[in-house]
Parts: C-alpha cells; structure tokens; sequence
C-alpha cells in the first residue's frame, strides 16, 4: 500500500498518523501548531476530520440526541453542539495540508457525507479514512473507494460480517490500496479492551494492510501491536492535555508522538525473522562462553580431576558438555595453567 510515495507494509517501519480531530480548540493558529509538532515528532501523516454540524446528526439538544452517560467525556452535551465545537472549518483545510506539506508530512482526512469527499477531492486529498462509527455507512464507502485514493477503515464495535461488508463495498468500487484497523471504540480505551490478537487474524482473513486505532493511555498498546503484525499506527494527537480539547484527554503530547515513532520502528526492527544460533553480531560474544581449561600445571601421565579442569569463561576450550567424558582421563603431555583442553591432549 502506499500514500503519497510512502509504502505501507510488514517489509517497512510502522506509519505513523497523528489525528488533530478537535483538539485545535476552534483556533487555526493552534491547528497549525499541531502540524508543526507533529511533524517535528516524526509522524509521517496529520489527519484531519471534514464535517459539520448539520452533516453529523440534528440540532436536537434531548432525549438521544444529549449525552447522558457519566462515564463519557462529552457527558452533559447535546451531540449538535459537540461537533459544532470539535469539526474543523472547512476553509482551514486548505491551509493546513499546505503547512503539512512543508514538512514533508502527509495531510489526508476522513469524510463523514459525500459533501465531505467532493470538497476534499478538490483539495486533491491522498488518501481517505473512514472512521469507525461511519464504517457500517456503505454508501459514503463507496463514494470515497470510487475516487481511486488509498483507503482505511476503522473497525470499532464492527462485527466481522460489517467489516466484510465494508471491505466488499470498497474493492466493488475500486479501491485497490486499502487498510483497515483494529480499533475500540471508547474514549480512552482501556487496554483489557483492545484485543491485539485479532490483528493477525484479520490479515489473514481480509488479505490486506491491518494497523491500530489506538485510543488507550500511553504508548504500550501501539508497541505492542506491532509484533502482531500492525504496519499503522493512529494516535490522536494534542499540544498539551492540560489545554483541553474535545480529545485532549486521551490524546499524545509531543514527547510522547515522537517515542512512539522511535519505538514502534525499534519494535518493527525486532521482528526481525526467525533465528537460531548466533547472528554475526554475536560471533565475537562466543569467547565470553563458558569452556574447558586446564586449572592448574599438570605432567604428562596427570590424571584430569574437578580440581584441575575447570568450567570456565572464556570459550577457546571445549564446551563443558565434556566435562565428566574427560574425568579420569590422562593428559599426553606437560600442560600449563590456564590452557584450554582440546582433544590433542589426549591418547
């Protein structure tokens, strides 16, 4: 898979997005400032979200329409004012994949109606995501897999048959780059909830790129999705948790970005293949093994006892497998302290 000339895939390190979501605070200075960190982390794309208010849902402030639940962040909000708080201007965009561009870092967004995808596409937008809650809205997945561009799909609370549906809908329709990622749908997730495993069987049954949509504390989760096969890594993304934001509170700071960059690419690195023995940068550790020597000056005709071979560092005599084979045995000539044993020194 690859967008805007970077490759995705197991033969690269971890492609990193940073998401903006709301966490601009309604100011286009401070979204320029994430852009900014971001790239200065080493995240290798900001991503941003295209809707409005009207596009998202009804400007009805009861009954479904309120957030209720305690445990939810956005509780006490109608969701009508919450995405008019978190979207961002569409008439930011523009400036935004500029400042991107800059820096060499990708800028794409996840459309969230067909209005959404026309703009972006006149933006010549790389690539697209389609975020969980819209991953079962087939419609706007064939809307987005019809213009050509690379493709992800968050999967949160997806069954496995919606996410067939999803994956169908976008190969119909002529995506050919496409990625889909593991992700749980609470806000922050707890990492009991994420289930990395099931990474390595959506490869398996959908043959294509599967990365993470990382919404835990920290970066542990991210690392660890890596060994299992992840090759994205979405993290929302913010200046300074203590500023606040619609997803401030379970989003990275920039230190926190650029380890993990640093060490998802050390993970990816470690995967390495599989292995046994010594790898050639271990050749020259061998000598610090364990071996047989000689523990003290001996005549021809000396018997070998526990006293004067010894299993020792370093490794130029043989191993000590031999150690109780050569017991009893008469060495064939005078040996100093300190030699290692080799089979000569026998008859």
């Amino acid at each position: 898979m690859i967008i805007n000339n970077r490759s995705i895939g197991k033969e690269f390190a971890p492609y990193i997005i940073a998401e903006m979501s709301g966490n601009h605070n309604q100011s286009l200075d401070k979204a320029l400032e994430i852009v900014d960190a971001a790239a200065k982390s080493g995240a290798h794309a900001i991503k941003l979200q295209t809707y409005t208010a009207d596009t998202m849902t009804l400007d009805i402030a009861e009954g479904e329409f309120f957030i209720s639940d305690k445990n939810s962040l956005w509780q006490g909000n109608d969701m009508y004012s919450l995405y008019q708080k978190a979207h961002t201007p569409w008439e930011w965009h523009e400036a935004i994949i500029q400042r991107a561009a800059s820096h060499d870092m990708t800028c794409f967004s996840s459309p969230f109606d067909e209005t959404a995808v026309d703009f972006l596409e006149s933006l010549n937008m790389p690539a697209y995501k389609i975020a969980s809650f819209e991953s079962i809205d087939l419609p706007l997945i064939k809307k987005v897999a019809q213009t050509g561009k690379p493709m992800i799909i968050s999967t949160g609370m997806a069954t496995l048959a919606e996410i067939d549906d999803a994956v169908r809908t976008a190969r119909e329709n002529g995506c050919k780059d496409l990625a889909i990622l593991k992700c749980t749908s609470t806000y922050p997730a707890s990492p009991e909830n994420t289930n990395l495993r099931t990474i390595a069987h959506m490869q398996d049954l959908f043959g294509c790129e599967v990365g993470l949509s990382d919404h835990t504390m920290g970066i542990g989760a991210s690392v660890a999705a890596v060994a299992f096969g992840a090759t994205i890594i979405e993290k929302h993304f913010t200046l300074s948790r203590a500023e606040g934001g619609v997803d401030a509170d379970f989003s990275l700071e920039p230190y926190e970005l650029n380890s993990l960059v640093t060490e998802t690419e050390r993970a990816w690195l470690a995967l390495g293949k599989v292995q046994y023995g010594p790898t050639e940068a271990e050749k020259k550790a061998r000598l610090r093994r364990r071996s047989l020597y000689i523990g003290e000056d001996m005549q021809a005709g000396d018997v070998l006892t526990t006293t004067n071979l010894r299993r020792i560092r370093p490794g130029l005599g043989l191993p000590p497998k031999f150690f109780d084979v050569l017991l009893g045995k008469k060495v064939n000539q005078n040996v100093k302290k300190g030699t290692p044993v080799s089979w000569n020194l026998f008859d």
